[in-house]
């Protein structure tokens, strides 16, 4: 099938499927006469199993290790488990980073019950006077982890530009 069906039946857009392919999570459509890329069933199969790793917040690096043992089905699946328990550690801990900020907002909330002018306003007021609360750091990993999905949003939306200027 052609990548519009491709996504069609794997509920993603094209620009996705190119993109993986991209990433390497996807191998290389084989092509038509006519140069159409071309899809297997195989092929849906593993992006929808790409797009259920995502839906978890899965880092590409993440999926890549979990297709890695999924392509080795004769291989013990202990990497699975390492990449689930880390990826639940970074969960928890963004848990934590969220709530300190919630926390937060409520406070500053507070600062205003109701409309008025803005010149009295106690959330203008005090995020104009203060230094900004301390949420807990990020460890290295959450860092290099939002660089990286960054990297992959600037990569998605350079790529549909582009296709957009042709």
């Amino acid at each position: 099938m052609r990548i519009g069906e491709a996504a069609l039946a794997a509920g993603c857009q094209t620009e996705t499927i190119r993109y993986y392919e991209r990433a390497g999570l996807l191998p290389k459509a084989g092509r038509t006469d006519g140069n159409y890329r071309q899809y297997s069933a195989s092929d849906i199969e593993r992006l929808v199993f790409i797009r259920h790793a995502r839906s978890l917040d899965m880092t590409l690096d993440e999926i890549r290790a979990l297709l890695d043992v999924r392509d080795a089905p004769e291989n013990n699946c202990s990497t699975v488990n390492a990449v689930i328990d880390e990826h639940i550690d970074h969960i928890t801990e963004r848990i934590q980073v969220l709530e300190v900020l919630r926390r937060q907002l409520q406070d500053l909330r507070g600062r205003c019950q109701q409309a008025q002018a803005a010149k009295d306003c106690g959330i203008l007021h005090q995020l104009g006077h203060s230094e900004p609360a301390s949420a807990p750091k990020p460890t290295q990993r959450a860092r290099t982890r939002v660089r990286n999905e960054r990297t992959a949003r600037h990569v998605a939306l350079a790529s549909r530009a582009s296709r957009k200027s042709r």
